[in-house]
C-alpha cells in the first residue's frame, strides 16, 4: 500500500465517521468542517453556512486555475447494511462505508494530496448535493472566482465524464368531481382517471423521443415516481397528485419539454410545478454545448485523465457549466455502488485518483501552467 493511499484511507475512516446523511441534512459548521480545517494548514479557508444544513468550505493555496469540488453529504443508510455504515471497513481490494463511493473517497484523497504536495490547490467541499435543494454551489457562484475550470468529483471509475443529462422534477395535481362511481363518467370527472390518461400519453411522448442523440446518449429518460388520490373503489376521485421526473439530453430544451408534458391531455392539470431543475452538461444550445465539451476534453487530455462516455446521472458540474465555467466530472468509484447497502470503493481506483491529482498539483508547484481556457468563471 502506497503512503498516499494509506493517508487517503485514514482520512476516509474519519470522514465516514461523521454523520452527513441528507436527509435530514443536520450539518453545522463544526464537526466534519473542524476536521477539514485541521487537515489544511497553509490554506486560506472560508466556511459559509447557506442555511438548512447546506454548508460549504472553500480552501485555497497559491493561485490555482482549477477548482476541485466534492460533496460530503450522503444518502441515508438502509436496513440492508450488514455492519455500522459509519465505521470504515477495509478489505484487500475495497473500502466499505456510507459515502465511501459517493463521494467521501475522493474527499479523503484530496486531503491526502493537499498534505503530500505543496503546489497551488483549490478545494470546495459542499453538503447539499443529495437533495433537491442545492444552495452551496449557487451561493459560491454568486461570488467572483478566477478559476479557468472546475473538476467535480463523482463516481466515474476514474474517467473524465464530459457530458450528462439534465434533471427536472415536477409536482402535478388534477381536480375532479366527487360522486358515486356507478354512473357514466365524463373525461374530467375523475382526477385519477385524468392522471392515468396523462401517464399513458406521457409514456407515448417519451417513446417518440428515442431518435434524439448527444455524446452517446439517446432519448429522454422519464419516470412517474408517485401517483396518489381518491378515496375508495366506488367513489369518483376528486383529487389526484402525480410526481414525475425526467432527464433530458443537452440538445433538448427543458422549457419546451415542460410545456409539452403539461399539455398532453384535456382537461389539463390544475397545478403543475417544477420542484427542481438541474441543467445538462455541458450547458448551452447544441452548438455551444459541443464547443464546451471540446474545451473540457482538451483539459482532460492536458491533465492526463482518460475520457469516458457520457452518463445518464446528473451532477453539479452542470451548475458550473451553466455559469460559464469549463467543467467535467472525475472521481473514483462506480455509480453502481453508490447509494447501495455496504457501499464500497475500489482501493486501486482510490489510489489512482490520488496519484493523478497529486501529479496535477505538483505540476502547478513547478510553475508550469495547468490549463487556461481564456475564460474565467
Amino acid at each position: 500500500m502506497s503512503a498516499l493511499l494509506d493517508a487517503t484511507l485514514k482520512h476516509l475512516a474519519a470522514l465516514v465517521g461523521f454523520d452527513t446523511r441528507n436527509p435530514p441534512r443536520t450539518i453545522d459548521t463544526g464537526g466534519i468542517f473542524d476536521y477539514l480545517r485541521a487537515q489544511l494548514p497553509g490554506f486560506e479557508v472560508t466556511v459559509t453556512d447557506f442555511g438548512a444544513g447546506a454548508v460549504a468550505l472553500h480552501a485555497v493555496r497559491g493561485q490555482p486555475k482549477v477548482l476541485f469540488n466534492v460533496h460530503l453529504d450522503t444518502v441515508p443508510d438502509s436496513p440492508a447494511w450488514t455492519a455500522d455504515p459509519h465505521t470504515l471497513r477495509v478489505t484487500a481490494d475495497r473500502a466499505i462505508g456510507l459515502g465511501a463511493c459517493d463521494i467521501k473517497g475522493a474527499a479523503a484523497a484530496l486531503l491526502a494530496v493537499a498534505k503530500a504536495s505543496d503546489g497551488d490547490l483549490a478545494l470546495l467541499f459542499t453538503t447539499d448535493e443529495e437533495a433537491n435543494d442545492a444552495r452551496c454551489i449557487a451561493g459560491f457562484l454568486r461570488e467572483p472566482h478566477a478559476y479557468d475550470a472546475v473538476i467535480v468529483a463523482e463516481p466515474t471509475k476514474g474517467e473524465a465524464v464530459l457530458a450528462h443529462r439534465g434533471i427536472q422534477s415536477v409536482l402535478m395535481r388534477f381536480a375532479g368531481l366527487a360522486g358515486h362511481a356507478s354512473g357514466e363518467q365524463q373525461p374530467g370527472d375523475s382526477a385519477l382517471h385524468q392522471a392515468v390518461r396523462w401517464g399513458s400519453a406521457a409514456l407515448d411522448f417519451v417513446a417518440a423521443q428515442s431518435h434524439e442523440r448527444f455524446g452517446g446518449l439517446t432519448g429522454l429518460r422519464f419516470n412517474i415516481g408517485r401517483i396518489e388520490g381518491g378515496i375508495k373503489a366506488n367513489m369518483i376521485a376528486p383529487t389526484a397528485e402525480v410526481r414525475f421526473g425526467f432527464r433530458a439530453l443537452p440538445t433538448m430544451n427543458p422549457d419546451h419539454l415542460l410545456i409539452r408534458l403539461r399539455n398532453l391531455v384535456e382537461p389539463q392539470p390544475v397545478e403543475f410545478v417544477e420542484t427542481f431543475r438541474g441543467a445538462s452538461l455541458p450547458a448551452g444550445d447544441t452548438a455551444s454545448a459541443e464547443a464546451n465539451r471540446l474545451v473540457a476534453r482538451d483539459l482532460a487530455d492536458e491533465l492526463g485523465i482518460p475520457v469516458g462516455n457520457a452518463v445518464d446521472f446528473w451532477t453539479e458540474a452542470a451548475l458550473f457549466s451553466a455559469a460559464g465555467c469549463t467543467a467535467f466530472v472525475y472521481g473514483p468509484g462506480d455509480i453502481a455502488q453508490a447509494h447501495s447497502a455496504d457501499e464500497w470503493v475500489a482501493l486501486d481506483q482510490l489510489e489512482r485518483y490520488a496519484q493523478t491529482v497529486y501529479r496535477i498539483i505538483e505540476k502547478s508547484g513547478q510553475g508550469r501552467p495547468v490549463f487556461d481556457s481564456g475564460v474565467h468563471g
